[in-house]
């Protein structure tokens, strides 16, 4: 009798033993772990914005003043007598540029400027 009695409280054991782990302690490794990685990613994500902002919203090295340079049907630079071609923005020079290319559509024309680092004017838009 007593062999069953001590097989019986074994197997009380085990099966405590069984819901202990598979209940509380693997479940909650498993729990903190994800818990801790969902923080890391979320924390790393934050850090990725943050750092591509701060690259994004530096000061950029901006032209003073921009040009439009006139181009003929052969590529060749050209002159249209009568036309703006230095503007202080670029959002003005392109505006012009866009009206001049309706007005004049057998001519190309290209918003350039000079870059204080450079010798050579840098072409900006071209149509």
């Amino acid at each position: 009798m007593e062999d069953v009695y001590f097989h019986s409280n074994s197997s009380f054991i085990i099966f405590k033993f069984m819901v202990v782990l598979f209940g509380h302690t693997i479940p909650g490794g498993f729990l903190s772990f994800f818990k801790i990685a969902g923080e890391v990613i979320i924390l790393g994500a934050v850090f990725l914005f943050a750092l591509a902002w701060l690259l994004k919203a530096r000061p950029h090295n901006r032209p003073k003043k921009y040009s439009v340079v006139v181009f003929d049907v052969y590529g060749k630079k050209s002159e249209i007598v009568d036309i703006r071609t230095e503007f202080k923005t670029h959002d003005v020079a392109w505006s012009f540029m866009k009206q001049y290319k309706e007005t004049y559509p057998l001519y190309n024309f290209a918003m350039v400027a000079t870059l204080s680092k450079k010798d050579r004017p840098t072409i900006f838009r071209y149509i």
